[in-house]
Order: C-alpha cells, then sequence, then structure tokens
C-alpha cells in the first residue's frame, strides 16, 4: 500500500515481514520532514503518513496541524511491546502444552516393558509427518526407501522433492526402491530423474514389498496394518530390528533393475516381459485380478490385458486351464521366451 499526500505524490511505501509484522517504512520525504522537527523543535502542517503511522512525529493537544518529534528508541520500543508479548505468551503456551502431556508422558512410557521406547506407534497421518520430518531432517549419511504401490501421487512429489534434493546436496546417499509400474508414471519418473541427476540411486522390481525408511540405521519407520483404516506407523530405533530390516533391504535392492536415463532413452526400459511374469505367477498362484493389481501397483486393467495376451498366445478358454498352463509352460522361467504382444 502506498500513502499520498494531496498533491497525490508518493510519500511512503508498506514494508513486509509477513508472519511478524505488517507496517510502514519512512520515505525519503519523511525523513526530511523528521530532520526539520528535530532541528526546529516541531513542524507544522501536512506531513507524510508514515511519521504519524509509526509514531516519530505526535500532534500537539490543542495545536491543530503542529507535531512534536518522538525519539526512535522510544518508538521502537512502544512497537515492539506488543510482539514482545506475543512471544511470551506463545512461550507460556509451550511450556502449557508441555506439562499437560508430561503426565502422559510417564504413563506412556510405563505401560512399555522396562520403559521400552525403541519402537513406538505412530497414528495418524499428522504424527506420522511430524515424526518422519524429524528424522530425515537429522539425517547426515545414508536414508534408505521403499515406496511400494507404483506412481506417487504428484503432490507429495512435489513435496518431497526439494527435502530429498536437500539431503543429496548435504551428501546423505540415498537409495529407493520403486515398483517396475512407475516407469511409466510420468510425476514420478520426473521426480527420478531429478533425483539420478543429483546422485540418488534407483532401482525397481516386481516382487512385492512394503513401505520402509531408514535413515542412518538408527531410525526406521514401517506400517502397522493393524490401522489401517485410520493410518498408523511404527518408529523403531531397536538396533536389532533395524538390522534386521536393511539386510531385507539389502537383499531386495541387489535383485532390483537400476533405472537408467540414456540420450537416446527418455524413458528408462518397461521391462515390459518381467512383469507380465509377475502377473502370471500371482495368476497361478491364486490371486485376482484386483489383488495382483493392488501387490504390483498396476490398474486391473492392465492385469486383465497380460493374463488375457497370455491366454491368447495358449489358446486357454478358462482361468484354471490356464493357470494349468502357464505352469507347464516354462513361461514363469526368467530364460523363457517371452508371450508376445
Amino acid at each position: 500500500m502506498q500513502l499520498r499526500n494531496l498533491k497525490g505524490e508518493q510519500m511512503c511505501t508498506k514494508g513486509s515481514n509477513p508472519g511478524v509484522v505488517d507496517l510502514v517504512e519512512v520515505c525519503p520525504a519523511g525523513l526530511d520532514a523528521y530532520r526539520q522537527a528535530l532541528e526546529e523543535g516541531g513542524i507544522e502542517g501536512e506531513v507524510p503518513g508514515c511519521l504519524t503511522t509509526l509514531g516519530l512525529l505526535k500532534p500537539v493537544p490543542g495545536e491543530v496541524g503542529r507535531f512534536l518529534p518522538v525519539a526512535p528508541d522510544v518508538v521502537a520500543a512502544a512497537l515492539a511491546r506488543p510482539v514482545e508479548q506475543a512471544l511470551l505468551d506463545h512461550q507460556q503456551a509451550l511450556a502449557a502444552i508441555r506439562a499437560s502431556v508430561a503426565a502422559a508422558e510417564a504413563v506412556h512410557r510405563a505401560a512399555r516393558p522396562c520403559g521400552d521406547r525403541s519402537v513406538r506407534l505412530l497414528q495418524g497421518k499428522e504424527a506420522i509427518s511430524t515424526a518422519l520430518e524429524r528424522a530425515v531432517s537429522a539425517c547426515r549419511e545414508e536414508m534408505l526407501t521403499a515406496q511400494p504401490g507404483g506412481g506417487r501421487a504428484p503432490e507429495l512429489l512435489e513435496e518431497a522433492l526439494p527435502r530429498d534434493l536437500g539431503l543429496s546436496a548435504r551428501g546423505v546417499r540415498q537409495r529407493t526402491l520403486y515398483q517396475h509400474t512407475v516407469r511409466t508414471h510420468g510425476p514420478t519418473l520426473a521426480y527420478i530423474e531429478r533425483m539420478s541427476a543429483a546422485g540418488a540411486e534407483l532401482r525397481t522390481l516386481n516382487e512385492v514389498f512394503d513401505r520402509l525408511i531408514v535413515c542412518d540405521r538408527t531410525i526406521a519407520f514401517i506400517p502397522d496394518h493393524r490401522y489401517e483404516r485410520s493410518g498408523a506407523a511404527l518408529a523403531v530405533e531397536h538396533p536389532g530390528i533395524i538390522r534386521f530390516l536393511v539386510t531385507a533391504f539389502e537383499n531386495v535392492w541387489a535383485r532390483a533393475e537400476p533405472i537408467v536415463y540414456t540420450p537416446s532413452h527418455q524413458r528408462p526400459q518397461l521391462l515390459t516381459n518381467e512383469t507380465r511374469r509377475t502377473v502370471l505367477s500371482l495368476m497361478v498362484s491364486g490371486y485376482t485380478d484386483d489383488a495382483i493389481a493392488g501387490r504390483l501397483g498396476l490398474s486391473t486393467r492392465t492385469v486383465a490385458t497380460h493374463i488375457k495376451k497370455t491366454a491368447e498366445a495358449l489358446g486357454s478358454r478358462s482361468r484354471a486351464q490356464l493357470a494349468y498352463l502357464v505352469a507347464r509352460s516354462g513361461l514363469l522361467e526368467e530364460d523363457e521366451p517371452p508371450v508376445s504382444g
């Protein structure tokens, strides 16, 4: 916002300090008027609005149009008083919050065997996000991540990208596992390309795995499927459990396929044949199309297409017959020629 005098000339502008204060700045005309008021012991007539708004000029009672200067330190103290009071109020509120939950914390600790806090239950998106943010911001050497379920939501990727790039900039080694289906998901591929350029390592595979985040091999986050509807996770700090989770990650990582970008291929290899083998393997094991789609991060339509093309190639007329023919055909062997289409 701009303040103007009666002639319409610009006098002062509003400063911008979002979330703290919102005050006008003293304009050049205001500085001249303030200097004059100090030299002459006061000033008469119209003065720039910034001086009266800030309180650097105060009107003289009973003398219309006359103003006296006020010392800047006095003005600053008056303006800072409500801000200081707000800070004090927030500090007191923070202390009250901590005091309020202190008794509950004691009960929570006592409910665990020997006060063990090596595995904590986090319920609700906000609690999980807060704990994750704290752990990731403290990460200094390595972060391992397993992200099942196919392509990630664009808004989640947009939120994660600056954080993960910041980790790379700090020298944190990042290794992330996805399922093969992300190789056709544009937003996830764009994220992967940026992270690959920053030095992160990303691989995909068709195996079913669960969500996992491990920071510096000191804390891990895994889902707690007992509370799937409300959303829950376990924050694990037990060294033995973390060692087990890291070993499982390393075993899967060794079997996964790196995502490689080359000048001649804007997108990485799609690995369609391996995806089809996994779909057929789960089908032979008795999984429905919906269950297969959920485990591999595919759409139900894509699963049905893989099964249909295989049925056509083998001349199957029913799902039971197809399972039998696939099991006998050797299509589930990695060195077997894939079904075309």
